[in-house]
C-alpha cells in the first residue's frame, strides 16, 4: 500500500460524487429527513422528547446503513465496468482501493453526521451529557463500519440487485438485535448471546454512552464499546483485500 496512491484512490472517488450532485443530496439529507420524521410523528405523543430515546440509536444506525449500501453498490459497479480492473492493472493495490474508498466515504459521512448531529442536538433538542464530538466520532466509526462491510460483501454479488438484498440479510438482524427497540436484557438469552457478536451491538452502545454521560464526559466502557466496533471494522477491510475481484463472472 502507499500512501500517495491511496489518497489518490480517495480523489477519485470523491471527485466522481462531486459530479453527482443528486447523490450528495441524498446522501446527506435523507437521515436528516428520517429524524425530523421521527420527532414530528411523535410530537403529539406525551412521555417526553421521542429524539432522547431513539435519536442516538439512529444517529449511529443511518450511517451504517447508508455507506453499507453506497459501498457494496459503488464498488459492484466499478467492477462490473472494467474500472477495477483498469486500477488493478496498474501500480495500484487492492489495500489502496479499499481505503482510498474508504477515506472518500468517511469525508462524506463527516458532514452528514455533523448535519444529523446539528438537527438533533442544536434543534429538536436531544439532551446529551457527554461531549458532542464524541457523539461525531462514534458516528464515523459507525460509517467506517458499514463502508468496511460494504466492501466486503461486494465481491459476494454479481450485480447491484444482489448487493442491495445484503442489507436485509446482514444489516436487519443486527437492528433487531442491537438493543434498539427492546433493551438486551429483555432479550431471550440465545438473542443476548447472538447479539454479543454483531459490530452493531457495540456501535448503538457507544452512541448511548456519550449520551448518558455526566458533565461533559461519557459513560463508562463507551471507549471500549467504541474501539470495538473500530476493531471489527479494520479486521473486515482487511479481509476485503482478499475478496477483492478483479471482474464479475
Amino acid at each position: 500500500m502507499t500512501p500517495r496512491i491511496t489518497l489518490a484512490v480517495a480523489r477519485r472517488v470523491l471527485h466522481q460524487l462531486r459530479r453527482d450532485p443528486r447523490t450528495i443530496a441524498l446522501l446527506l439529507l435523507v437521515p436528516c429527513l428520517v429524524l425530523l420524521l421521527l420527532w414530528w410523528v411523535f410530537s403529539e405523543v406525551a412521555g417526553g422528547n421521542i429524539i432522547n430515546s431513539f435519536g442516538p440509536a439512529l444517529i449511529a444506525f443511518m450511517p451504517f446503513t447508508v455507506m453499507f449500501i453506497v459501498t457494496s453498490v459503488t464498488m459492484l459497479r466499478e467492477r462490473t465496468a472494467g474500472t477495477l480492473e483498469r486500477m488493478l492493472a496498474m501500480p495500484t493495490g487492492r489495500a489502496d482501493i479499499l481505503l482510498g474508498y474508504a477515506l472518500a466515504l468517511l469525508a462524506v459521512c463527516f458532514v452528514q453526521s455533523a448535519l444529523v448531529i446539528g438537527l438533533g442536538v442544536g434543534i429538536l433538542g436531544m439532551e446529551v451529557g457527554g461531549p458532542i464530538w464524541a457523539l461525531l466520532l462514534v458516528a464515523l466509526a459507525d460509517s467506517f463500519l458499514g463502508t468496511a462491510l460494504g466492501l466486503a460483501v461486494s465481491a459476494f454479488a454479481r450485480t447491484e440487485f444482489q448487493a442491495v438484498q445484503f442489507m436485509p440479510a446482514l444489516v436487519f438482524p443486527q437492528l433487531l438485535l442491537c438493543g434498539l427497540f427492546i433493551p438486551r436484557e429483555n432479550m431471550p438469552g440465545a438473542a443476548q448471546a447472538i447479539s454479543d457478536f454483531l459490530p452493531l451491538t457495540y456501535a448503538i452502545n457507544a452512541m448511548q454512552g456519550v449520551q448518558a454521560g455526566v458533565d461533559g464526559q461519557v459513560a463508562s466502557g463507551t471507549w471500549t464499546d467504541l474501539l470495538i466496533v473500530v476493531g471489527i471494522a479494520v479486521v473486515v477491510l482487511a479481509l476485503g483485500t482478499f475478496t477483492l475481484r478483479r471482474r464479475t463472472d
